[in-house]
């Protein structure tokens, strides 16, 4: 709207708080417990423009607004303080106004040719989808008003917006002021596209080990994921030909024990090559280490290191607080290392022609751990990628078509 859109929010705004003292992930609700939240009406929004104007410069043009939010009126949010707010005549005292980009809108706005004063609709995302960015459009919100900020977070965390960057462009001192309080950090890389004047604040968390692997990044790095597919799965099967059937002369059907359906397959890969694999079996009280395949080619990686750590980490956000293997005596140096230890009266015992110790591992359940309770949207997304809002959110995003069994009857 304005590239001056943080001139309002001044360094003393925040009630009985020091200007900077929370990023705009770590807000707390109660600053905004005094503050209302709405969608205005178009003549709300002349009447805040015309408000806005009075203290900065350089606001796009009235129509122009009102021209964006046919498109999705969602991109602006009216603030005002609950003591003023008559819900039968909303009038609104601020607003944060934002405007969701997709993917070629933000290599607009990397490439500096986005205009925010006439934002072009086709850079915009559309009603209910899920943006690649979220531009911060302009923030008027004089006062108190600026723990309107708390209120917009909360919006940010729905499955639309959340783990979406969302970017700025102040050019006012109280702006930059604003934008280094709130944790946004100047400089944006967009795909391969720097953007030096662009800010960013990050909203994507470091993914667990378990989820590590980026396929096509051009990183000879070891990174690990879940096998979802029959792709995947083939993958894992052709490790373990090479570790089992092939170097170790294991027999194809005592390899393929009748466990592989019902387990889970983490896959370690270096770059895009896949070199390991490691299968995991679930239990009442415990989990289960099984076929830790690595290829011979690879053995001096440290992609055997990550698999394990990967391994013991997905247990822990199952739950889980023993882990529990069967592992050929000389392995016990290596598995070690990670916690376990040869059981109390292990017995030993063999299949496919070697001898097997039992070793014992306790671990820390997860803080987070999937448990009954937790948002049910993350219960349903897929294995091992807890973190990550999934396809069936995404679908909710969609009104409800099919009736109930219970309305149908």
């Amino acid at each position: 709207m304005a590239q001056s859109q943080k001139r309002l929010i001044h360094p003393d705004s925040l009630p009985g708080e020091r200007h900077g003292k929370h990023r705009l992930d770590q807000m707390p609700a109660r600053l905004a417990k005094n503050i209302v939240m709405f969608q205005p009406s178009e003549e709300v929004v002349a009447d805040l423009m015309a408000k806005a104007r009075l203290s900065i410069p350089g606001l796009a043009d009235t129509a122009e607004v009102i021209k964006a939010l046919r498109h999705n009126p969602e991109y602006m949010i009216a603030l005002a303080r609950k003591s003023k707010f008559n819900r039968d005549r909303p009038d609104g005292e601020g607003f944060i106004a934002l405007l969701p980009l997709n993917e070629l809108g933000v290599q607009h706005l990397a490439l500096n040719t986005f205009n925010a004063a006439s934002p072009d609709t086709r850079l915009l995302a559309k009603a209910n989808e899920r943006p690649a960015g979220v531009y911060l459009w302009c923030v008027f919100a004089p006062g108190p008003l600026v723990a309107g900020m708390a209120l917009f977070m909360e919006k940010m965390a729905t499955p639309q917006y959340d783990g979406v960057d969302i970017y700025s462009r102040p050019n006012t001192e109280v702006g930059i002021r604003f934008n280094h309080g709130m944790g946004f950090v100047k400089g944006a890389k967009i795909g391969n596209i720097e953007a030096p004047n662009v800010w960013t604040f990050s909203r994507r968390k470091e993914p667990p080990l378990y989820d590590s692997y980026i396929p096509g990044s051009g990183k000879q790095q070891v990174g690990v994921c879940v096998a979802h597919s029959f792709q995947d799965f083939a993958k894992v099967m052709a490790i373990r030909n090479s570790v089992y059937v092939g170097e170790q002369e294991c027999p194809f059907d005592e390899e393929y024990d009748g466990n592989d359906f019902s387990a889970t397959h983490l896959l370690a890969y270096i770059g895009d090559e896949p070199v390991g694999c490691l299968r995991l079996r679930f239990f009442a009280d415990f989990a289960k280490f099984e076929r830790m395949a690595i290829r011979k080619e690879y053995r001096k990686s440290r992609a055997a290191i990550h698999l394990a750590r990967a391994g013991f980490k997905f247990c822990q956000k199952k739950g889980y607080r023993q882990v529990y293997g069967h592992i050929q005596e000389r392995l016990v140096p290596f598995w070690s290392r990670f916690g376990f230890r040869v059981k109390e009266n292990t017995r030993r015992f063999v299949f496919s022609d070697f001898e097997y110790v039992e070793i014992v591992a306790d671990i820390e359940r997860d803080p987070d751990a999937i448990t009954i309770g937790i948002d049910p949207y993350v219960i349903i997304r897929p294995e091992g990628r807890w973190h990550v809002s999934g396809i069936l959110e995404r679908s909710s995003m969609r009104p409800a078509s099919g009736p109930s069994v219970a309305k149908k009857h």
